[in-house]
């Protein structure tokens, strides 16, 4: 047995999720066992949508129950299940760190999450690990030397005004993860919940590697940071990108590029948001950021979905990598097609 992997649910199947199950030798992991309804605007009626939610969050659970671990990128609800404790009994679950590189919200959310299972299985003291409290947070955007070297002409003054806005935001965060009580990392007889973002992890023959915080979409994103993830067994290799809009960031590229996987998830720009949240420029970079990607890796496998597949228009929007792949002789799929299908919003 090699490593193994399988798309549990994406967007292109009528629900918001990445949820995906890999197993070796070792191990079976779910990345991101969540799901969330598709927006108003998809076309589809409310009857379809809840029902596809319905059928994907059963086969995600059914999947967590027979996994060892379990991981979270980030606290949005299409990327883990914050009710549905049950999932989580006699797994290690690596979850996003709540204490620091995290948005107001999802700060909030991971608070609940953790006194939630704490609750649930009755944890004393003597199962909580608080490490402490770091005093200096980084700036994220000194990893950036590419993307802040990057000349884009006209935009570039409306840039440096953004950029200026975020740093801005980012201090006044970091003031705030100074401030806060530590939530703890849990080890008991019953679960595990480990924050792992920059470590690595070995079960077995089995390596799980996870990235720094990455911004959520473009640099100083509002909506926080997540982590990706690297599975290696065996000299294979599969990365999961979690939401990094593309990525929109070229220096996340780079990493992909890097670590030169085998397969790839890869979280598509967000054509449905085109003109409001995503502008051309970032867009863009999303889709240069890609072509360099199938140029740049040995990749056999590119699940191409998540934000990516919930408007009609997508493929068009995107058209420049599929021609590109194409070219290459590089596979590139939604989750959709990789089980034969089309993806629904290709169907109305």
């Amino acid at each position: 047995m090699s490593l193994l992997f399988k798309p549990l649910w994406f967007d292109s199947m009528g629900a918001k999720s990445v949820a995906t199950l890999v197993k070796t030798p070792d191990i079976s992991i779910v990345l991101d066992p969540g799901i969330a309804i598709m927006h108003p605007s998809f076309p589809a009626t409310p009857t379809q949508k809840n029902e596809w939610f319905k059928i994907g969050k059963e086969i995600i659970k059914e999947a967590c129950k027979k996994a060892d671990v379990l991981t979270i990128s980030h606290y949005h609800f299409d990327h883990y299940f914050p009710d549905d404790l049950g999932i989580y009994s006699g797994k290690t679950i690596f979850t996003k760190n709540p204490n620091n590189y995290i948005n107001d919200k999802q700060r909030t959310r991971g608070n609940e999450f953790c006194k939630s299972i704490i609750e649930k299985y009755r944890l004393t003291d003597n199962d909580l690990i608080f490490k402490k409290q770091k005093k200096d947070y980084p700036n994220p955007i000194d990893d950036l030397p590419i993307a802040i070297s990057k000349n884009f002409g006209s935009y570039n003054q409306r840039r440096k005004e953004v950029l200026g806005i975020g740093k801005k935001r980012f201090e006044n965060r970091v003031k705030k993860w100074q401030s806060y009580n530590q939530i703890p990392e849990i080890k008991s007889d019953y679960i595990k919940i480990i924050f792992p973002e920059n470590k690595t992890f070995k079960f077995g023959g089995t390596k799980l590697r996870f990235t720094k915080p990455l911004f959520h979409g473009i640099e100083y994103a509002t909506v926080g940071w997540v982590f990706a993830t690297i599975i290696e067994y065996n000299g294979e290799k599969l990365l999961h990108s979690s939401d990094l809009s593309g990525p929109i960031i070229e220096d996340y590229a780079e990493i992909i590029i890097k670590e030169n996987p085998k397969i790839i998830f890869l979280d598509g720009p967000t054509t449905y948001l085109f003109g409001y949240i995503l502008n051309r420029i970032n867009l863009n970079r999303s889709i240069e950021n890609t072509i360099k990607i199938l140029e740049e890796t040995d990749s056999e496998l590119i699940i191409y979905d998540h934000h990516l597949t919930r408007e009609k228009r997508f493929r068009d929007r995107t058209k420049k990598i599929w021609n590109i792949a194409n070219q290459l002789n590089k596979k590139i799929l939604t989750a959709a097609e990789y089980f034969g299908e089309k993806p629904f919003i290709e169907t109305v």
